[in-house]
């Protein structure tokens, strides 16, 4: 599911935004304004941002630059000004595509869907709503953020990839501590525990995929 921040100074058009994206798996947060905005995005990642240009104060444009700061996130601007100057305007500044007010649903949806097959990053692997994303360095369960430390997502990420494949706890010193570490099994043994015990707290069913396999190390196991 793709998470949509929707950036308004109207609830009503708000409203009729989300209630357009999320019966096609969009998971949508609103922002009444660009200062709103801005402190969400600070709050959290965002596959998409839908942004609306005359909004008081602070303007689309405005807001558009600020984001760009700090986000390579993919921008679509959603106008009542159709005018080309106005297009380029929003384009230089950084936006990636725009919508005119009134809008086509299925236009809408065409054009946000074609942006993130053009932007999402390769290497995610999703399974069961649980989603590991190596470009935003995140573990996420329905949305829900899973604290890990370095090693913990580097070793769960190992194996995801690689479903099935039995990793030893020395193969496993070597990808993530490296060669010469003089680490030894029962530390992986103990980020083993951590990272089930993280999945599982979210609400994942950790203990029907990640798997010990006795004497030898651990495995991955994806249920159809």
């Amino acid at each position: 599911m793709n998470k949509v921040l929707l950036v308004d100074d109207e609830k009503r058009m708000l409203d009729l935004l989300a209630l357009y994206l999320e019966p096609h798996q969009y998971s949508c947060r609103k922002a009444l304004g660009a200062n709103e905005a801005l402190s969400i995005i600070g709050e959290e990642p965002f596959d998409i941002i839908l942004l609306d240009i005359m909004m008081p104060e602070v303007t689309g444009w405005e807001l558009c630059q600020e984001i760009r700061q700090i986000s390579d996130v993919p921008i679509v601007m959603v106008t009542a000004r159709d005018q080309n100057e106005d297009i380029v305007k929003g384009l230089k500044l950084g936006a990636d595509d725009y919508v005119t007010k009134p809008f086509n649903e299925n236009e809408l949806l065409a054009r946000i869907e074609a942006l993130l097959r053009r932007t999402k990053p390769a290497n995610r692997i999703e399974v069961n709503g649980l989603l590991w994303n190596e470009n935003r360095y995140e573990l996420t369960y329905k949305n829900q953020l899973i604290k890990l430390t370095p090693k913990e997502f580097a070793m769960i990420g190992y194996l995801l990839k690689k479903p099935n494949q039995v990793f030893t706890r020395e193969q496993l010193i070597d990808l993530i501590w490296g060669f010469d570490s003089d680490t030894e099994g029962r530390t992986v043994d103990s980020h083993v525990r951590n990272i089930r015990e993280k999945i599982r707290n979210a609400g994942f069913p950790i203990d029907n995929h990640f798997k010990t396999v006795w004497g030898l190390g651990y495995k991955w196991i994806n249920h159809s």
